[in-house]
């Protein structure tokens, strides 16, 4: 079994409370809009990252993570990208992938409104961990963690955090 931490939109700002919520997670995912290097590092130096880059990410994050990442992770295939859209109305820029191959775990961030939905029509788990970061229109920062076993997703608990001035 292997403990997850997600988050995404951090806009350059990391809670301290983000690191006591992810002490025991395996790895961090982080679904873009990381902000700044200094994000990325101190969380890599927490624990193994996989992150992809967002629509405000500059031109140091946008080179070292992808745009997607698409992976197996404990025989789930986990697609992570920051624009994405949610079951019923994705994105046009991943609509004609997720159709002809839907992963079994999407996540995906942009909108800062915290999601976890089934897709039904594609047999995915679709997860949105809201925004962790300051910068935003959402009223309170959050974060999600789960387990990852042999193909099934569980033990999904979220963090909400008030929005640190």
């Amino acid at each position: 079994m292997k403990r997850i931490g997600c988050l995404s939109d951090t806009h350059g700002y990391l809670n301290e409370k983000l690191f006591d919520f992810f002490s025991n997670c395996d790895e961090i995912w982080h679904a873009g809009d990381i902000g700044s290097t200094d994000v990325a590092v101190a969380l890599e130096n927490f624990r193994p990252l996989r992150a992809v880059y967002g629509n405000i990410d500059a031109p140091d994050i946008r080179g070292k993570f992808p745009l997607h990442q698409r992976f197996e992770f404990e025989s789930v295939d986990v697609w992570i990208t920051h624009i994405g859209g949610y079951p019923g109305r994705y994105d046009r820029n991943v609509k004609p992938l997720i159709y002809e191959k839907p992963p079994g775990l999407f996540i995906c961030g942009h909108s800062h409104i915290l999601r976890v939905m089934n897709d039904k029509k594609l047999d995915l788990l679709h997860i949105n961990p809201g925004a962790a970061g300051r910068s935003g229109i959402h009223n309170v920062s959050t974060a999600v963690r789960f387990s990852i076993e042999n193909g099934e997703i569980s033990n999904l608990e979220i963090l909400e955090m008030e929005k640190n001035f």
